[in-house]
């Protein structure tokens, strides 16, 4: 099947090589790869020799500072990956090289700066082991959130710290906000909307089988995250179990339902979460958007895929699609649909749709551009301010089986800057 294709619509710059021969740079729940605060833009990889490398520029032009640190990583597992965000004040925040443990945070000495201070705590408690998942948010009043995994695949709790930019203090508001109760653990995505409400998606994982994944729920926090809803204002009890979450699908184990969803909310604070799995009766996996609307769940196929694959196992796996990012657009009452597809030769996929018919989906790719296992990270704060699209890309690899490399040479890390979807 031939798609539109996306050109001149989008520019490249070109800034260094990096690590590639797994997909720690280009993993879904990077949160984030590239951010920025209204001012400039930093940006985050491992180099080809899995030093923590940072870059930043002015939004009003395109030269980039690079800086190497001394921060390294272990590469070959894809999901020690880095985060990334810029606080209120202007300070970078950075966490990297977390899978199952202990926590590993830095921030930069001064506003603005690529210095960073030596290895801090945030909290002290749940730190010193059972790490992973490691994500930063930031709050309107430009206070941060961050959400990490404590425990392991299977066996895990959603942990979330609040940093204070008055106090530049971090805080815990939950020491399980959401509870595998030592039988589960729930596989998130959060993000927060322009009014401050925070929105979460997980799916449950019953073992270190990814087989075993299952159904997709959700919350919604109005006051930074110490008390938290369903879509209907009801309140949940904390920690939410499997038995006192709302249920925006359910979806039976074997189904090939990826974990780590994505979800974006709109300014009326409807939530939009996107994700793939696959119908009972069929062996095609497809993208789908489960969106609120009038109170209730809807569910939209995004995408007619025609190339079948199973999910088992454990570990980074090596899948013919990415996991894809959801972004919606107010000025054109649109919903876009990123991801990567080896039924596309593994370009850069776009799938939208009007939000007044979200079952008139089309697809564009942007062609000739083979991103390997690549997955989609952009940055949220310029997107969410300015409805500006700006990607991290790099080709990446990831061999078959548990934590692989792929023997892929160093490729160019790229930030795709889109004029117009």
């Amino acid at each position: 099947m031939v798609f539109p294709v996306l050109s001149q619509k989008y520019r490249v710059l070109e800034l260094a090589e990096g690590w590639a021969k797994t997909s720690i740079n280009a993993t879904i729940f990077r949160k984030n790869s590239v951010v920025s605060d209204g001012k400039f833009q930093y940006i985050a990889w491992y180099d080809t020799l899995g030093y923590v490398t940072l870059g930043k520029r002015s939004l009003k032009n395109d030269h980039w500072e690079i800086k190497q640190t001394n921060l390294k990583g272990n590469v070959y597992d894809a999901h020690n990956s880095i985060s990334i965000m810029v606080d209120g004040d202007g300070y970078l925040h950075l966490a990297w090289d977390h899978h199952d443990g202990p926590l590993n945070y830095c921030r930069s000495k001064r506003p603005g700066a690529l210095d960073l201070t030596n290895k801090l705590q945030m909290v002290g408690s749940f730190e010193d082991q059972g790490v992973t998942y490691p994500e930063f948010y930031r709050l309107p009043n430009g206070d941060l959130l961050f959400a990490y995994r404590h425990g392991a695949s299977g066996k895990g709790n959603l942990v979330l710290n609040r940093y204070y930019t008055k106090e530049k203090t971090w805080r815990r508001i939950q020491n399980s906000l959401i509870d595998g109760e030592g039988e589960r653990n729930p596989y998130w995505q959060m993000c927060v909307d322009k009014s401050g409400v925070i929105h979460i998606s997980w799916v449950w994982r019953e073992s270190w089988d990814i087989f075993t994944n299952h159904d997709l729920c959700y919350a919604k926090s109005y006051d930074g995250g110490e008390n938290w809803v369903t879509s209907r204002d009801e309140p949940l009890v904390i920690p939410i179990t499997a038995s006192t979450a709302e249920y925006a699908m359910k979806i039976p184990q074997g189904s090939n339902l990826i974990n780590q969803t994505s979800i974006y909310a709109d300014s009326k604070g409807q939530p939009f979460i996107a994700t793939y799995w696959t119908q009972s009766g069929d062996t095609v996996p497809q993208f789908y958007l489960v969106y609120l609307k009038d109170r209730q769940w809807n569910v939209s196929q995004v995408t007619k895929r025609q190339m079948p694959f199973s999910l088992k196992g454990g570990g980074t796996r090596r899948i013919p699609v990415s996991r894809p990012q959801v972004i919606l657009s107010e000025k054109k009452n649109r919903v876009y649909v990123i991801y990567r597809d080896r039924e596309q030769n593994n370009n850069i996929c776009i799938s939208s749709a009007p939000l007044r018919n979200l079952n008139n989906w089309s697809l564009t790719t942007i062609s000739g551009f083979d991103v390997g296992q690549w997955e989609p990270s952009y940055d949220t704060e310029l997107w969410k301010g300015k409805e500006k699209l700006h990607l991290f890309v790099q080709k990446v690899g990831q061999g078959k089986g548990n934590e692989k490399p792929e023997n892929l040479t160093a490729q160019l890390v790229k930030l795709f800057i889109f004029k117009k979807l």
